[in-house]
C-alpha cells in the first residue's frame, strides 16, 4: 500500500472493497485490533534513541570527571588504593544519579509527548469516535475539517469546498482543490493526486470523508521521513544561560583551584596531596548536576501542569510563562462556558430569573429573589412549552433528576431552550411522544423564525412559532395577558419592545414565542396562512455564561500584575457585558471594534494599545496586529486562539496558547501551551506554575553554587593562611555528591511560596542571579567558607598534633553549615519566613544527608576511607555553633546591604 498512485483511478466503493471495508459503517472494532497488531502504529519512525548504556556512559564524558578518574588512577599508581576505590565509588555513584535524573526527565517529556498527540475522528461500527491517530489503521473511514492536519494518507470518498495545503510535501505554497471522483492513471505528479489526501498536510477550508490507504511509513510522508523526523530538543534559554556559567565557573575554578594548590606546595604541603586537592575543588566547584536537575525541575513542573489542565508543548514556554504581562483572551468557551443558557423569561407582566447552573436541585426560577413554580404559571408554561416542542434539537438524559447528565445534540441555542424546558420539568421526550408534529417551517437567515403545526393530547390543533422579536411581533395580533388571551395594542408592543430592549442591553439575546389554535379546515393552509394572527406569549433572554471560577482568576491576575484583555468576534454590547461581570474592562479602559481597529495605523494602535480592554466584533486576522502592538509596548504577550487563521498570532505571541476541546491541529501546532479544558482559569495556573518552577530553579541554583564557594574558600584561606589541609579529597567529593546533590533535588520540587501570584512579573531578560541571588550566593558561600575554617582553626588550636580530629570537624561542620543553608534557600527573605515542615522531600533529604555524614565519622569501615574520627559532645557543640552562624549573621549582613543601597541611592539623587 506504499504507492497512493494505485488508487487515484479506483471509485470510492472499488476502494472500499479493496480494502475490505464498509464504506457506510467503517471497520468494526476486532478488524480495527486485527489490522494495528499486523501494520503497527501510525506514526513516522522516530531516529534511534540512544541506550540505556549509552546514557550511562555520557555521564563520565563530563572533562572534569575525566581530570578525576585520572587523578584516580594516579592515586592507585602511588598506592593509595583506599582513596582509589572510594574516589571510584563516589563518581559511580553520581553517575548512577545523573543517569536516574535523565531517565526520569526523559520518561516525563515522553509522557507529555503522548498527551499532545494528534487525534482523528474515525467511523468504527457505525459510530463517529475520536480515536489517537496513531491508532489509525488501512480502511479506517475518517472525517476531515478546515484546520484538521490530515493522519494519514487517504482516498477521498467525499469532498466538500475541500481545499488542503500540501507544501510540506510537495513544496507548492497554494492550497490544491480536493475532489472524490476518480482520476485516470498515467504517473500522475504527486501534487496533482486531487482525490487523494497525505498523512502531514492541512485543511484548509471545507470537509470531506476519506478511506486511510497508508500509515506510518506506508505513508508518502513517511518516504521522506528524515524530512519530518522528531526534531532534535533544544535547550531553554535558561539551560543556555547555565552552561555558560560553567564555563565561567570552570575558568574560576581552575584559577583558585591553582592558587590553592600552588599557595599549599609554597607552604610545605605534599604536592600528590595537592594536587588531589585541587581536582577534587575542581570539581566540586563546577555544579556537573545542575543542567539534569534543571532538566528533571522542568519536565516535573510540565507533569504538574499536565495535572492542572495545561499542556507544555515547548519547554522555553515554562520560563517565558513566569514573564507574561499581557494575557489576550477569547470570549467564547474560555471566559465563558460555551453553553448558551437561558437566564430570563419575560411573559406580559412577569419576569422570571431562571438559574443557570445546571444541577440536580429544584429552585432554578425565581421573581425578585423568590422562587416560583412555572408550571403554576400559564404563560410561563406555554412559553417553556413553545420552546421545546418547536425545537430540532436533542436532550439526552439519564433520568429526569439527574439534570447534570444532559447532553446537546444540535444547535446550542435550541439546546438552551430544551434545558430551561427541562429545569421546569417539561422533559422533550414526554412532550415529544405525546404532542404529535404535523409540519415544520424551517428556520432561515429571511425569515428569521421558526413554526410547527402540532396536535396536543386533546386532539387540539396548534402553531407554536419562535423567532427574532421584531419579526414575530409583526405577525401577532394577540397577547397571553395574566393566562387570558387580548387584543395586542399599540402600548403593548411598545411594553414588548422596550423590554426586548432592556434584556438586549444586559448582552442577552432574546428569541420571542408566540401560538395560535388552528381550525381542522386551515391544517393545509400555507405557511404565510398559518404564521399569522398569532398570539404573543413572551420573550427568553440567553446568554453564554462566564465560567464562575474565571472572575477569581482574573482578580489574580490583576494581583500578579498581568492584564487580561478580551478577543471577540462577539458584539460590542455583549462583550462589554462580561467583560464587566468578570472584571476584565475598568471605568477608563476602552472597547474597540473590528472595523474601529481596521481604521486605525498601526502606529495609532501603539499608542492606545494600553488602554484597551475589550476588542469587539474582530476578526482572527486583527489578532496578529495586536499582539504586535502589544509587543511593541513592551509586553510579554499571551495569546489564546483555536482556529486555523488565529495561527500567526498564536505563533508570533511570547507564550501561544491553543485549545484542547474546540482548537484545530493547526493552532496546536503553533501554540506553546495547549488548554486541555480550553479555561482561563487553567491559564492561571500555568502561569503560576511556570513562576514556580523558575523560583524553585533558583533556589538549587543558589544553593549548589553558594555551597560550591563555601567550599572553594574554606580551601582557599586555609592556603593563604598557612593552615594545613582543613578537607582532604574524598571529604570534598563526598560533600559535593552528598550535601549538593539530594537537597538540590528536593529544592526542584519546593511547594509555591504564598506571594508567587502576589508580585509583578519578572523581566524576561532578566539574570538568574537578579533579585537577590547573586548576593546570596556570595554572602552565604563565603560565610560558610569561613565559619568551617573556623571550626578547623579552633579545633587544630586545641588538638595540633591530630590532624584528623580538625579535619572531621571542618568536615562536619560544612554539611551542616549546607544543610541548614538549603532552608534559606527556601526563600528569596529570611528562614524564617517559611514552614520547614511543608517540604517532606526535603526533610528526607536533609536527614538521608545527616546520617550519611554521621555513618562516615562514626561507622568504623568507613572512617579510614573518608580519613575521619569519632567526636565528641564538645565537638558537636562547635559544629552546630559555626553551621548556625551564616544563617545567623545573613540577616545582619542583607540588612547592611539595604543601608548602603539606601544611603547610595539618596547620595545619587
Amino acid at each position: 500500500m506504499s504507492d497512493t498512485n494505485q488508487w487515484i483511478d479506483l471509485d470510492p466503493e472499488r476502494v472500499a472493497q479493496e480494502l475490505r471495508v464498509d464504506s457506510e459503517k467503517g471497520l468494526t472494532l476486532n478488524e480495527a485490533k486485527k489490522r494495528f497488531k499486523q501494520i503497527g502504529p501510525n506514526q513516522i519512525s522516530e531516529s534511534e534513541k540512544a541506550s540505556l548504556l549509552s546514557v550511562f556512559v555520557d555521564q563520565f564524558k563530563d572533562f572534569m570527571v575525566l581530570v578525576l578518574l585520572a587523578a584516580t588512577l594516579i592515586s592507585g599508581l602511588l598506592g593509595e588504593y583506599t582513596d582509589a576505590i572510594a574516589i571510584i565509588a563516589i563518581v559511580a555513584l553520581n553517575a548512577v544519579l545523573g543517569f536516574i535524573q535523565e531517565i526520569k526527565a526523559e520518561k516525563s517529556l515522553a509522557a507529555l509527548k503522548k498527551l499532545s498527540s494528534p487525534t482523528a475522528r474515525v467511523m468504527r461500527e457505525g459510530k463517529w469516535v475520536r480515536i489517537p491517530a496513531e491508532e489509525l489503521v488501512p480502511g479506517d473511514l475518517i472525517f476531515l475539517e478546515s484546520g484538521d492536519r490530515i493522519p494519514a494518507d487517504v482516498r477521498f470518498c467525499k469532498a466538500i469546498s475541500l481545499r488542503v495545503e500540501e507544501s510540506a510535501l510537495t513544496g507548492e505554497s497554494l492550497p490544491v482543490e480536493k475532489i472524490s471522483s476518480r482520476l485516470p492513471r498515467a504517473d500522475v505528479p504527486l501534487g496533482d493526486r486531487k482525490n487523494m489526501g497525505y498523512m502531514g498536510t492541512l485543511v484548509i477550508q471545507g470537509t470531506g470523508m476519506g478511506l486511510v490507504v497508508g500509515t506510518g511509513m506506508q505513508t508518502e510522508m513517511g518516504k521522506i521521513a528524515h524530512l519530518i523526523q522528531a526534531t532534535e530538543s533544544t535547550e531553554t534559554p535558561l539551560q543556555r544561560r547555565l552552561e555558560q556559567l560553567g564555563k565561567v565557573l570552570i575558568v574560576a575554578s581552575i584559577f583558585l583551584t591553582a592558587v590553592v594548590v600552588g599557595t599549599g606546595i609554597w607552604h610545605g604541603q605534599e604536592m600528590y596531596k595537592m594536587f588531589l586537592a585541587g581536582v577534587s575543588l575542581a570539581v566540586a566547584a563546577i555544579p556537573e548536576g545542575l543542567p539534569a536537575i534543571v532538566t528533571v525541575a522542568l519536565a516535573l513542573g510540565v507533569q504538574r501542569m499536565i495535572k492542572r489542565r495545561a499542556i507544555v508543548r515547548k519547554l522555553p514556554s515554562v520560563e517565558t510563562l513566569g514573564c507574561a504581562t499581557v494575557i489576550c483572551s477569547d470570549k467564547t468557551g474560555t471566559l465563558t462556558q460555551n453553553k448558551m443558557t437561558v437566564t430570563r423569561l419575560w411573559t406580559l407582566g412577569k419576569e422570571v430569573e431562571v438559574d443557570p447552573n445546571v444541577s440536580a436541585h429544584k429552585d432554578f426560577f425565581r421573581i425578585q429573589n423568590q422562587v416560583i413554580s412555572p408550571q403554576k404559571d400559564l404563560g410561563i408554561t406555554r412559553l417553556l412549552e413553545i420552546s421545546v416542542l418547536c425545537n430540532n434539537a436533542v436532550l439526552e438524559r439519564t433520568g429526569p433528576d439527574q439534570v447534570d447528565t444532559w447532553q446537546i445534540d444540535g444547535d446550542p441555542t435550541e439546546g438552551a431552550l430544551l434545558v430551561a424546558g427541562g429545569k421546569a420539568g417539561l422533559y422533550q421526550d414526554v412532550l415529544t411522544n405525546s404532542w404529535k408534529r404535523m409540519r415544520e417551517f424551517p428556520f432561515d437567515s429571511k425569515r428569521k423564525r421558526m413554526s410547527v403545526l402540532l396536535t396536543s393530547p386533546s386532539g387540539q390543533c396548534f402553531l407554536y412559532a419562535k423567532g427574532a422579536p421584531d419579526v414575530l411581533l409583526e405577525s401577532c395580533t394577540y397577547a397571553l395577558v395574566q393566562g387570558k388571551v387580548t387584543h395586542l395594542s399599540d402600548q403593548l408592543r411598545q411594553q414588548i419592545q422596550e423590554q426586548n430592549e432592556n434584556l438586549a442591553s444586559m448582552a442577552l439575546r432574546n428569541l420571542a414565542f408566540a401560538y395560535r389554535e388552528v381550525g381542522k379546515g386551515e391544517q393545509q393552509s400555507s405557511q404565510m396562512a398559518l404564521e399569522e394572527k398569532l398570539v404573543f406569549v413572551g420573550l427568553a433572554g440567553m446568554i453564554d455564561p462566564p465560567r464562575p471560577e474565571v472572575k477569581d482568576a482574573i482578580e489574580i491576575c490583576r494581583n500578579a500584575g498581568i492584564k487580561t484583555i478580551m478577543i471577540t468576534g462577539d458584539h460590542q454590547a455583549t462583550a462589554e457585558a462580561i467583560a464587566y461581570e468578570l472584571g476584565i474592562k475598568s471605568t477608563s479602559g476602552l472597547t474597540i471594534s473590528g472595523q474601529q481597529l481596521s481604521e486605525m495605523s498601526d502606529e495609532q494602535l501603539q499608542n492606545r494599545v494600553n488602554e484597551i480592554d475589550v476588542y469587539a466584533r474582530v476578526s482572527p486576522e486583527h489578532k496578529l496586529r495586536i499582539v504586535k502592538a502589544l509587543q511593541q509596548a513592551g509586553h510579554v504577550v499571551a495569546m489564546t486562539g483555536d482556529g486555523v487563521n488565529d495561527a500567526p498570532a498564536i505563533k508570533a505571541a511570547n507564550i501561544g496558547i491553543a485549545m484542547g476541546v474546540a482548537g484545530t491541529d493547526v493552532s496546536k501546532e503553533a501554540s506553546s501551551l495547549i488548554l486541555a479544558d480550553d479555561n482561563f482559569a487553567t491559564i492561571v495556573s500555568a502561569i503560576e506554575e511556570g513562576r514556580h518552577i523558575y523560583d524553585n530553579i533558583r533556589k538549587f541554583i543558589s544553593y549548589l553554587l553558594a555551597s560550591n564557594v563555601g567550599e572553594i574558600l574554606v580551601m582557599f584561606f586555609a592556603m593563604l593562611a598557612g593552615l594545613p589541609l582543613p578537607l582532604l579529597p574524598i571529604q570534598i567529593l563526598w560533600v559535593n555528591l552528598v550535601t549538593d546533590g539530594l537537597p538540590a533535588m528536593a529544592l526542584g520540587v519546593d511547594p509555591a511560596e504564598e506571594n508567587t501570584m502576589a508580585r509583578v512579573p519578572r523581566n524576561s531578560r532578566e539574570s538568574v542571579f537578579a533579585r537577590g541571588v547573586g548576593w546570596k550566593i556570595i554572602t552565604r558561600g563565603l560565610l560558610i567558607g569561613s565559619c568551617s575554617l573556623l571550626a578547623f582553626w579552633v579545633t587544630f588550636m586545641q588538638y595540633p598534633e591530630n590532624l584528623v580530629v580538625s579535619q572531621t570537624v571542618a568536615f562536619a561542620t560544612l554539611v551542616m553549615a549546607q544543610l541548614i543553608y538549603v532552608f534559606d534557600c527556601r526563600s528569596e527573605g529570611t528562614i524564617f519566613q517559611r514552614n520547614p515542615f511543608n517540604n517532606k522531600a526535603l526533610l528526607l533529604a536533609v536527614a538521608s544527608s545527616v546520617l550519611l555524614l554521621l555513618a562516615v565519622i562514626y561507622y568504623s569501615p568507613l572512617q579510614p576511607i573518608f580519613h575521619t574520627v569519632p567526636i565528641g559532645l564538645r565537638d558537636w557543640i562547635l559544629v552546630t555553633v559555626t553551621a548556625s552562624l551564616p544563617v545567623l549573621c545573613a540577616g545582619l549582613l542583607d540588612s547592611v546591604a539595604l543601608t548602603v543601597r539606601k544611603v547610595f541611592k539618596l547620595r545619587m539623587n
